[in-house]
């Protein structure tokens, strides 16, 4: 009898890896409350991945979210534990609030299950390496999502750096953000943590500041800024009461120097950046649009050409990446090396603009 129990295990596990290396990802989810939930929603569909199971604490929030209807009741869980047992997900993704994502690898990594945030990867310098502790431990991969990752534009303007179109790179300027969260109509389950210091780690310093080092730190192979200086700004306290709404975050790299301007206060939703160098610079004005201008020749706006997949979407990347069909570079925009980095900047950003001064790397 034990033996043909060992034999029916064995077969479960091996068909448990199987279809860990082929098929639709099996995904689970650990919270709900991010806004960006939608972009999983929107590409539940394609049959690429498939939801296995989610997993919610707050009670309110698991019974009323936008994944209710779309799965099985019984495939809502309040203990994450219980559902990455249960239900044995290849990766999970997390749609709580950035405080949420440590929780997350904490129980996902002794089980040898991958992980993917949402940016940026933790809300302190010390739980982000507490993460990346845990990933070298267990073999596991951490991914940090970003939307600046799926842009054509961005992808176009790299090539163009690493192939030394624009020759040293002195300044890169980045922008992001839009009216607010409020202003812009998000839910109160989202607003509930984004606007919460200790949720979120801060406010636009956070949720938009990251964008920029993120995609400086691509831009210049991974290295660090010999010091960062932050200027933050309350303008609508009555709104924002806990958080800053506005950061001016300054990055000396000793030869170059980058700015990055993250809002809740623009008149409208912006991510575009400027990248200049001693001969010549180029204007990300979206996704997929640009124009540049190289020794002195000033070409027209056009359109980059389209990423390949599974470099194009985040879902895919993290198939091939769990799957180890593509190699990831330490600096590269999703890589957990390049989000560590992006956390010590922030908190030193944050610190500056406390203390009024410059913070040296």
């Amino acid at each position: 009898m034990k033996k043909i129990l060992f034999i029916l295990s064995l077969m479960a596990s091996l068909l448990v890896s199987a279809q860990q290396t082929s098929g639709p990802l099996r995904v689970g989810v650990a919270g709900v409350a991010h806004g960006h939930l939608w972009n999983l929603i929107s590409a539940m569909h394609r049959g690429d991945f498939v939801i296995v199971g989610v997993a919610e604490e707050n009670d309110d929030f698991r019974r009323h979210n936008n994944l209710v209807g779309r799965l099985p009741e019984e495939k809502f869980y309040a203990s994450l534990p219980e559902m990455l047992d249960k239900e044995r997900p290849e990766v999970v993704v997390d749609y709580g609030s950035i405080l949420h994502h440590a929780q997350t690898v904490e129980a996902c990594a002794p089980r040898g299950i991958h992980v993917m945030v949402e940016k940026p990867l933790a809300t302190t310098y010390k739980q982000a390496l507490r993460m990346q502790e845990l990933a070298r431990k267990h073999g596991i991969k951490i991914m940090t999502n970003y939307e600046t990752t799926w842009y054509a534009a961005n992808h176009h303007i790299k090539q163009l750096v690493d192939r030394g179109q624009f020759g040293r790179l002195t300044r890169i300027n980045v922008y992001d953000g839009h009216q607010g969260p409020k202003e812009i109509g998000c839910d109160q389950m989202f607003l509930s943590w984004l606007t919460d210091p200790r949720q979120n780690g801060g406010g636009a310093v956070i949720d938009f500041g990251c964008y920029g080092i993120n995609l400086a730190t691509w831009l210049l192979e991974g290295k660090a800024p010999k010091s960062v200086s932050c200027v933050l700004a309350h303008n609508k306290p009555d709104i924002y009461p806990l958080v800053d709404d506005d950061a001016t975050i300054t990055l000396d790299y000793g030869d170059c120097v980058v700015q990055v301007m993250a809002s809740w206060c623009w008149p409208l939703n912006r991510k575009d950046m400027y990248v200049y160098g001693q001969r010549g610079y180029a204007y990300q004005r979206t996704g997929s649009r640009l124009q540049l201008l190289i020794d002195g020749k000033q070409g027209p706006e056009f359109t980059a050409p389209r990423l390949l997949s599974p470099r194009d979407d985040s879902y895919r990347y993290l198939a091939a990446l769990v799957r180890g069909q593509i190699e990831e570079r330490p600096s590269d925009p999703s890589a957990l090396q390049n989000n560590v980095l992006v956390c010590r900047i922030l908190e030193a950003a944050i610190r500056s603009a406390r203390t009024g001064r410059a913070v040296k790397l």
